[in-house]
C-alpha cells in the first residue's frame, strides 16, 4: 500500500532546482524527479501552515539542546572544524551563514577573526537575522549553507543571491544530503535524510554541482565526508529495518527535541541496537564514499 503525504499543497509542476517541467515525472512518494537534472522537488510543495507545523517547538528547543550524551557536544566540535575549513577556503572579508541554526559556527568564525553574521528564521542571537537571503546587502568572503539549502523552497535562487553577495573570489560552501547515494537508494522512503516535508529539495552530487557551474561558480573540493551524516544515516536506516518499530535518530534526542513519543524501553533498545550495528553502518559507509557515492555532498564553489 503507498504513502500519502500528511501535509497540504499544490502539486510540483516545475523543478525547484532547474525550472524543468514535472508533467512527466517520477513521483514516488513525497517528491517528483526531474527528467532533466535528476533533482526531487517535495510534493506536493508544502503549503506556509504545513511548514509551521513541521517546524515545532521539537525541531529547535530552548537553548539549542537537541542531542543525548555527547551528541550536542560533538556537534560544537565539528562546527570548530568546519570554521578552520571556511576560514582557510574564503579570501579575507565577512561570512554569512545561511540557516545559522543557533549560532554556532558563527560563533566559532568570530574566534578565529572573522566577522560573521548569520540568517534563521528565529533566534536571539545578536549576529543573526530573521530575513531571506534576498534582503541581504553587503558584501561578503563567504556565503555558507550547512544543511539548510535543502530546507529553501527556491534554492536556485538562493545560489544566485549568494553570487551577489559575494566578491570576486568569494567561496560558496554547500552542504547537503546526497539524494544519488548509496544509502538513499537502500532505505528510499525511509531514508533519515529525507526529512519531508522540512527538505523541499533533493540533490544529487551531480545535480548539485552542475547547477552551481549554471550560475557561473567554478568548482573547487567536492567531498563525501565534510558534509558529514553519513553514518547516521546508515545506522538509522539499518535499524529502521529490523521488527519492533525502532527509531534510533529520534531515540538520540533529547525528550524535548522529538518529533515523536518514545518510550524509555524503545529507547535503550533502538541505542543498544544501534551500538552493535554500528561496525556495520561503518562498513556501508566507507563502501558509499569509496564509490563516490556518499549520503551527503560539500561543494566549495567559487565566484568567477
Amino acid at each position: 500500500m503507498s504513502q500519502i503525504p500528511d501535509w497540504q499543497g499544490e502539486a510540483a509542476s516545475v523543478c525547484v532546482w532547474c525550472g524543468y517541467d514535472l508533467d512527466q515525472a517520477k513521483r514516488p512518494f513525497g517528491r517528483a524527479i526531474c527528467g532533466r537534472c535528476g533533482t526531487g522537488t517535495t510534493d506536493p510543495i508544502p503549503d506556509q501552515a504545513s511548514l509551521n507545523a513541521a517546524y515545532g517547538a521539537w525541531y529547535w528547543p530552548e537553548k539549542g539542546q537537541r542531542f543525548s550524551l555527547v551528541g550536542d557536544a560533538l556537534l560544537r566540535r565539528s562546527r570548530a572544524a568546519m570554521a578552520d575549513r571556511i576560514d582557510e577556503a574564503a579570501p579575507p572579508g565577512a561570512i554569512l551563514d545561511v540557516g545559522a541554526g543557533e549560532g554556532t559556527l558563527i560563533d566559532a568564525l568570530k574566534e578565529k577573526g572573522r566577522k560573521a553574521s548569520g540568517l534563521e528564521r528565529e533566534s536571539d542571537h545578536p549576529d543573526i537575522k530573521n530575513q531571506a537571503i534576498n534582503e541581504v546587502e553587503g558584501q561578503f568572503a563567504g556565503v555558507v549553507f550547512w544543511h539548510s539549502l535543502e530546507h529553501m523552497g527556491n534554492p536556485r535562487e538562493c545560489v544566485l543571491e549568494a553570487s551577489r553577495l559575494l566578491i570576486p573570489g568569494g567561496v560558496l560552501i554547500i552542504a547537503v544530503p546526497n539524494n544519488g547515494s548509496f544509502q538513499a537508494a537502500a532505505f528510499g522512503d525511509g531514508w533519515l535524510h529525507l526529512d519531508l516535508p522540512r527538505h523541499l529539495v533533493h540533490l544529487t552530487s551531480k545535480s548539485l554541482t552542475t547547477g552551481l557551474e549554471e550560475s557561473g561558480f567554478r568548482i573547487g573540493p567536492v567531498s563525501g565526508t565534510k558534509a558529514g551524516q553519513v553514518v547516521i544515516g546508515w545506522l538509522d536506516g539499518l535499524v529502521g529495518k529490523l521488527p519492533g518499530g525502532l527509531d534510533l535518530y529520534q531515540s538520540l534526542r533529547r525528550k524535548s527535541a522529538r518529533r515523536i513519543e518514545i518510550s524509555p524501553g524503545k529507547r535503550a533498545a533502538a541505542i543498544a541496537t544501534g551500538v552493535i550495528l554500528f561496525p556495520v553502518a561503518l562498513a556501508c559507509a566507507v563502501v558509499e564514499i569509496a564509490a563516490r557515492r556518499s549520503g551527503s555532498v560539500y561543494v566549495e564553489a567559487h565566484r568567477v
